[in-house]
């Protein structure tokens, strides 16, 4: 499922994704996947179960994130590039 971050508190650990579906999932950092932070209209990819109060996202990543990569990717390979020009 894709969604867009509608609001994430990053002290409370707790936040809401709007659904391309139209529907409201709940997301607690426990359901991020490792390494990945999330911000108000970050676009996502989770997977959806019914929780005891509602809909909840589960293993949530950024959108495009391939399976197993973090945020740093993006710094891992301009420090790659730095080192071939050296």
């Amino acid at each position: 499922m894709k969604g867009k971050v509608k609001f994430y508190n990053e002290g409370k650990h707790f936040g809401f994704i709007a659904g391309d579906d139209g529907k409201e999932y709940f997301v607690h950092s426990s359901g991020l996947k490792e390494g990945t932070s999330l911000a108000e209209n970050d676009a996502v990819e989770f997977d959806s179960e019914q929780g005891d109060r509602g809909l909840k996202a589960v293993n949530v990543r950024k959108a495009g994130a391939a399976e197993g990569s973090t945020e740093s990717v993006e710094e891992s390979s301009e420090d790659t590039t730095e080192e071939d020009t050296e």
